[in-house]
């Protein structure tokens, strides 16, 4: 009895520390529980840090850009004689091209347009710079008196009563400043675009008539299976720059004409100089019939305030129809730009390097279009179409073919093949766009 009795205590006992120590451990649990959660809730909420490592060959790529955009800064009077040179030569080798097609030798060709050239400048600046220097000097003289009399009939109308005011004490001085070193400034301003203009010229006569060897040492640089698309390039760039320069010409020559007729008639004394100036603004397509209204309609107010309204009534009609029928049918299919592209690439070029940025802008932007289209490549949101797989398939049997016609031939030799090429598969693209009526 003893014996059970012991054994029941302990068996008693035994079971009590079973439950001691399984509530120590469930204890034990619930804290490493506890603790890890707590442990995960602050490793959440901590604020993670990102390390960003620069590279020597990063460091080294940024210090060549950098260098690369101050050496461009610091020759960019030079690059812009040199698109300029370029610019020319895309303008006047079609005209070369069609004398050497009648038999005429290229130097022959290229001594004779540009003979023509010079005696054309030559009598432009003989006829029209004497008068146009009187013209000048004349209303710098006459522009109290006219400034006087747009004052006069400002005053007389209750809205412009405070212009006029403004226009009579106008003060020359603080508007220009120092006027002799203006005027220094402004002459050395002139004679530097008179000397880069004059070596864009002679620039432009040297790549013409080098053409084969220039040609040849940039095809050289470029493997033969990209020539037919290099050629391609090269033949849409004489493109859209001839087609630019020679609208530019015709159109700047019909506003400068048109404006000097309308202000001779009109009895405007100083017609020849605002339609001088005219043709030179008309060079920005849309703001350039801005910048002539003002001068025209001041001009034409000192006749009489009817005379004034029909010049600007009819300045605007001509900006219209030069915007929308001269413009399309001169240029013709060598910009094939939109207009709010237009407008957009005319803003950024002058703001990138004022006039000249304006001028070159549109000639810039349709090419970069053009490259966009002639190296095939996909924008983003552009899918694959079976026109754009057939074109491709097209124009990796012309490089192959090429490439077979041109095995172990020179490259320059190489180059006039593949140049021909191109101009045989735009002249395909022309036909099966412009189908005959």
């Amino acid at each position: 009895m003893a014996d059970a009795s012991l054994t029941g205590r302990f068996s008693k006992s035994g079971a009590f520390f079973s439950r001691a120590v399984g509530a120590v451990a469930v204890r034990t649990s619930i804290q490493h529980k506890l603790t890890t959660e707590v442990a995960s809730d602050t490793a959440s909420t901590r604020p993670q840090v990102h390390r960003i490592e620069i590279t020597t060959r990063t460091m080294l790529k940024l210090l060549v850009v950098l260098v690369t955009c101050w050496f461009v800064g610091r020759i960019a009077a030079v690059l812009l004689m040199i698109v300029a040179a370029l610019m020319l030569v895309g303008s006047l080798n079609p005209t070369v091209e069609r004398l050497e097609s009648r038999g005429w030798g290229r130097g022959t060709a290229i001594a004779v347009i540009f003979a023509v050239l010079f005696v054309i400048v030559l009598l432009m600046l003989t006829v029209t710079l004497p008068e146009l220097l009187a013209q000048g000097t004349s209303l710098l003289e006459r522009e109290p008196v006219m400034r006087e009399q747009v004052a006069t009939w400002l005053s007389h109308r209750r809205m412009t009563a405070p212009l006029a005011a403004s226009l009579r004490t106008v003060n020359y001085g603080a508007l220009l400043g120092n006027s002799t070193q203006f005027a220094l400034n402004a002459s050395l301003r002139a004679v530097e675009i008179i000397a880069y203009s004059v070596g864009a010229v002679f620039l432009a006569l040297y790549v013409m008539l080098d053409r084969d060897r220039l040609r040849g040492a940039l095809f050289a640089i470029v493997p033969r299976a990209h020539h037919i698309a290099l050629s391609r390039v090269l033949l849409n760039l004489e493109r859209i720059v001839g087609g630019y320069i020679r609208g530019q010409v015709i159109t700047c020559a019909l506003m400068g004409v048109f404006v000097f007729a309308l202000l001779a008639i009109a009895g405007v004394k100083s017609a020849l100089a605002i339609a001088v100036f005219a043709g030179i603004a008309d060079v920005l397509p849309y703001i350039g019939g801005l910048l002539i209204f003002g001068p025209a309609v001041l001009a034409a107010l000192t006749v009489s305030a009817v005379t004034a309204t029909v010049v600007g009534v009819l300045i605007l009609i001509y900006q219209e129809v030069e915007s929308r029928l001269l413009i399309p049918m001169v240029y013709g299919r060598a910009l094939r730009l939109p207009s709010s592209v237009v407008l957009v690439a005319l803003l950024a070029g002058g703001a990138l390097d004022g006039m000249v940025g304006a001028m070159l802008a549109l000639p810039v932007a349709a090419a970069m279009l053009m490259l966009v289209e002639e190296l095939r490549v996909d924008l983003p949101g552009q899918s694959q179409t079976p026109e754009k797989e057939q074109q491709r398939a097209q124009d990796d049997i012309i490089d192959q073919e090429y490439t077979a016609r041109t095995q172990g031939m020179p490259v320059h030799e190489a180059a006039a093949v593949a140049v021909e090429i191109a101009d045989d598969r735009a002249k395909v693209d022309d036909a099966e766009s412009d189908p005959p009526p």
